[in-house]
């Protein structure tokens, strides 16, 4: 149970007063407190109070909300059995934390969690809602309500004399009221579940109403005793679901990285309600040649075992994407990783690679929901990817499909989180999303607008949500080439092909005013174009990127990935890789459709 998160909820609620609304006078309680509508509480036979507590199992606890609890306990005895009843939890509690016995000097924080009270006594002051019980430190040796918590035992004060209120009350002022309003019985029972004390519950009586007896305290003892349990139930699935979400949390990426040509905004979302949290996860990679790997996943499984499964698949997922391969090698790929797990698992994967060079992205779906594509104009489209089995379920292979996106366009990748719901159909779902796309500014699309469009049920967001937003980005000094930050051309497909790469390079270099490194990756150059010629049919295309690094990257159209050799002293060849080892920060190959791409790496200059 998050502990601010709860005070927000809190306060939220003690925002319309200090109390919970009234409820009917003193008189209609005594008729509303019968059970089969023939006699009052306070006159029922042993066997009558029994049916009533044994239906508060109905009435309280019906959800894993701690609050909640705490409100149908406080609700449940008013005015059935008393005319005003106050809630506290331990501060500690609501943390998540273990109830304890009290052995310290003065009163443990508490805070109010519920309040209920006949009309009568609508003017009472108790510790408004969401706030700490705050009690004037000259009472504390005469407090009824610290000897109940430090003991563990109920008080009674069935008739309380003009001491009685300033050991009841919270403040001066509190007591006041009370005894104006003709409040003259009161009872207090501490909320101990497990041997471990979690809070108390307050009972008055007022005008009307007879004071609290023996038998009162006994059945008070019975109901306090049941809703322990259940208020101790809400705090450990609190503390669980808190525990799955911020391990969930750990293993998403805690920043995406800059990328040339894309703008990538992502956000996750547990849901608002008690359930669903579990196995929804994204990722964004820089990739090789500046382009850019976006990855949505949903795990289909909730609990701590869906967050660990998703943990291992988006490491797998980074592995594969390190080689940057195509994405439908990479569901096949994860696929196989899926099925070999343990816990057998099934997932749904979208992945889509980027290209700043043209402003396309490359998409593949292992049974995923379609991207959106909002093109920026007023136009929103989902995509039709090929959809492939869910990973884990063993068909393959996947297919791919290639879309631009115009600059300022966006593309959205979401989990079913964002519109699945209790009601309604998936199709119906889309098609809100689609129009709800449609119709945001592209400012309020990027930064999470439409979470608050997602479906709900009972104010709650039926599952957890991913969305990520990636925006073409058209620079100020783009021009036909490209971003400005990146340079590509076709080679030729013969000898000169070295010269003429390194001359581009050397060109491009002194544009950007990083001339310094022009010897570097001249010779870089010229051992990536060499090898094209000598094992890959010739170069294809040279690409220049410019961004955190500055990386070279050559394609051709060979089927063998280079590797480096040992060369002997009298070898003529094989040092070219060796060379390009010792003088950039890392380089490597990748298969593409059409062969394959090499590149290598530099840090740019301080």
């Amino acid at each position: 149970m998050n502990g601010g998160k709860g005070r927000r909820r809190l306060t939220a609620r003690a925002s319309a007063g200090r109390g919970a609304a009234p409820h009917r006078s003193a008189a209609a309680r005594r008729r509303l407190g019968r059970i089969g509508g023939e006699v009052p509480l306070d006159r029922l036979t042993t066997r009558g109070r029994l049916a009533w507590l044994n239906s508060a199992g109905s009435r309280i606890g019906t959800s894993l909300d701690l609050e909640r609890t705490a409100q149908e306990l406080a609700e449940f005895t008013v005015p059935a059995f008393a005319d005003g009843a106050a809630v506290d939890i331990l501060e500690s509690v609501l943390r998540g934390e273990e109830g304890a016995r009290w052995t310290g000097t003065g009163v443990p924080l508490m805070r109010a969690i519920a309040v209920s009270a006949v009309e009568e006594l609508s003017s009472l002051e108790p510790t408004p809602v969401g706030e700490t019980s705050v009690r004037a430190e000259a009472q504390h040796e005469t407090l009824l309500h610290r000897y109940c918590l430090r003991q563990g035992r109920p008080v009674l004060v069935s008739r309380m004399g003009p001491a009685d209120f300033t050991k009841v009350a919270p403040t001066a002022s509190a007591a006041a009221k009370m005894r104006a309003a003709g409040v003259h019985s009161y009872l207090a029972v501490p909320l101990i579940a497990r041997g471990l004390l979690l809070g108390s519950v307050d009972f008055v009586r007022g005008p009307g109403s007879p004071p609290f007896s023996s038998t009162d305290l006994a059945l008070a003892e019975q109901l306090a005793s049941q809703a322990a349990v259940y208020i101790d139930n809400a705090r450990l699935y609190g503390r669980e679901r808190e525990h799955v979400v911020t391990l969930q949390r750990t293993l998403l990426p805690r920043a995406t990285p800059v990328t040339p040509g894309l703008r990538v905004r992502a956000e996750y979302a547990p849901p608002t309600g008690h359930q669903g949290v579990g196995g929804d996860w994204y990722d964004v990679m820089a990739l090789p040649g500046g382009r850019t790997a976006l990855m949505v996943g949903d795990v289909m499984a909730h609990g701590l075992p869906a967050a660990a499964t998703m943990g291992r698949l988006r490491a797998v997922a980074r592995t594969l994407m390190t080689l940057d391969m195509s994405p439908e090698r990479v569901l096949a790929r994860l696929d196989l990783a899926t099925r070999d797990l343990e816990d057998e698992q099934v997932a749904t994967f979208l992945c889509a690679v980027f290209d700043p060079a043209d402003s396309t992205f490359t998409l593949a779906s292992a049974g995923h929901l379609p991207p959106l594509l909002v093109d920026g104009g007023g136009s929103a489209e989902f995509v039709d990817v090929p959809i492939g089995a869910p990973l884990g379920a063993g068909v393959i292979p996947y297919d791919r499909v290639r879309v631009e996106v115009p600059a300022g366009g966006h593309l959205v990748m979401y989990t079913d989180g964002l519109v699945k719901s209790r009601h309604g159909d998936v199709e119906h779902q889309l098609n809100g999303l689609r129009a709800a796309a449609r119709d945001l500014a592209p400012g309020a699309l990027e930064s999470g607008g439409l979470f608050a469009c997602a479906p709900a049920d009972d104010t709650t967001r039926f599952d957890e949500a991913v969305l990520l937003v990636a925006t073409s980005v058209a620079d100020a000094t783009t021009s036909a080439d490209g971003p400005a930050d990146l340079r590509e051309w076709q080679l030729p497909q013969e000898g000169r092909a070295a010269s003429v790469a390194r001359g581009l390079v050397t060109d491009q270099l002194a544009v950007w005013d990083l001339t310094e490194l022009a010897d570097v990756f001249e010779l870089v150059v010229s051992e990536l174009v060499g090898n094209a010629l000598r094992y890959g049919n010739g170069p294809g295309r040279l690409r220049l990127l410019r961004g955190e690094r500055l990386v070279v990257e050559v394609s051709d159209t060979g089927p063998d990935l280079p590797q480096i050799q040992h060369a002997d002293l009298g070898d003529e060849g094989g040092r070219g890789l060796q060379l390009i080892n010792m003088l950039c920060r890392r380089w490597g190959s990748s298969r593409t459709v059409t062969g394959k791409v090499v590149w290598a790496e530099h840090d740019l200059p301080h």
